[in-house]
């Protein structure tokens, strides 16, 4: 080998790396799951995100083309924000600000964060997160303590109260034919009552059952297809039913049954909220993929990724604002006649697939919100040799 041919792969030895490829900042904004505007000095939109995109209900073309005053209401705080941005090339971070937009009835609470941008200065970036995110998972720990609660309880219920029933209600068997028929009415009376009752244990039940949940991959879409079936030839054959599914989304790690459960409970309560309003009543069955929303499991430092929403608005009477924070606690309903452990049974439904359910609600616009984990594919099984 050649001196000038050795030389040559020594100094190759010895060569500085290749440099590595820049991040190009607009596909770093583009993944990003918060809501991202980037704000031109007269405050034309020049990019948005995909986040932002579902935020506003409005495409990117469509965002890119208008200011940022056409898309939200007037004296909207987020107007003065940006203001305060482009006159001062500092940094805002606010907490708890209404944004409202002529897209969406009611206002968003969300945390705003806002700054130049560095390469460009005349341009400034703006990211929305929305409190209820946060808001949500640490309700949902509340619902859980809850579910916990009634689950303890209903095993004492089960015993003290079921057994003393039954004799209550073989008693007035046994009095029942020696009595006049006034009287009669009375044990009948009796024995109904304690069956009520034994009902109400008997759901309750449910609650105390600890044993984990059998879980596979569930189609969603097949479980909101088959109760849709069920409400519109029962309790929803009123209403008009709207479905914005993604044809995409993955199959949900849970329990078919009582997935089921959880959205003929849903579009029940949807369905009697609308009433008998015939000719207007509607429901929404939407699924849509969410990658960003992750939930820290208590204890641990374990975070689910929770990227399947499937959500359930109807426009009926909405839910009064007392009742709100303790919606999915038991024994809470809006219902003359309800026992109020529906949404706790579901809440706890919920809870045993390791997912996460909210609500929004104002009149004539509720929302019910499931956020639930997906099936994992299996790894391929490894191919192992055989020695002939």
């Amino acid at each position: 080998m050649s001196s000038k041919s050795a030389s040559v792969r020594k100094s190759d030895r010895h060569s500085a790396p290749p440099p590595a490829r820049a991040v190009d900042c607009e596909d770093l904004l583009s993944a990003l799951p918060h809501p991202i505007l980037v704000i031109a000095s007269d405050q034309t939109i020049v990019f948005a995100n995909a986040a932002a995109e579902s935020f506003f209900s409005m495409s990117a073309s469509a965002l890119t083309r208008s200011r940022i005053s056409d898309i939200v209401a007037f004296g909207c705080p987020l107007l003065g924000l940006i203001e305060q941005v482009q006159s001062t090339s500092s940094t805002v971070n606010e907490y708890s600000i209404e944004v409202a937009t002529p897209r969406f009835s009611g206002a968003k609470l969300v945390d705003v964060y806002g700054g130049p941008l560095l390469e460009e200065p005349r341009n400034m970036f703006l990211m929305l997160q929305q409190r209820s995110m946060a808001q949500m998972i640490e309700r949902q720990l509340t619902h859980r303590a809850a579910a916990r609660s009634v689950s303890g309880m209903a095993g004492v219920l089960a015993h003290e109260i079921k057994n003393p029933l039954s004799g209550i209600r073989g008693a007035a068997q046994l009095l029942e034919p020696a009595l006049s028929d006034e009287d009669r009415a009375l044990t009948q009376l009796i024995c109904s009552e304690t069956d009520r009752i034994r009902n109400l244990v008997d759901r309750m039940e449910v609650f105390g059952d600890e044993r984990p949940i059998t879980k596979d991959a569930v189609n969603i879409h097949d479980v909101l297809n088959h109760v849709r079936r069920i409400a519109e030839h029962g309790f929803g054959r009123n209403v008009r039913y709207v479905e914005d599914y993604d044809p995409s989304l993955p199959p949900v790690l849970g329990n078919r049954d009582k997935l089921v459960q959880v959205f003929l409970n849903l579009l029940k309560n949807a369905a009697e909220a609308i009433g008998d309003r015939t000719d207007s009543g509607r429901i929404i069955m939407q699924t849509a993929f969410r990658p960003g929303v992750r939930l820290s499991l208590p204890g641990s430092d374990t975070r689910v990724s929770l990227p399947l929403m499937i959500q359930i608005e109807d426009n009926g009477c909405g839910i009064p604002d007392h009742l709100k924070p303790h919606l999915f606690d038991p024994f809470v309903t809006t219902k003359t006649s309800g026992s109020g452990l529906g949404l706790a049974l579901v809440a706890k439904i919920i809870a045993d697939h390791g997912g996460i359910i909210e609500c929004e609600s104002e009149p004539k616009r509720t929302i019910f919100r499931v956020l639930l984990p997906m099936q994992r594919a299996r790894p391929a099984p490894v191919p192992t040799t055989r020695e002939t």
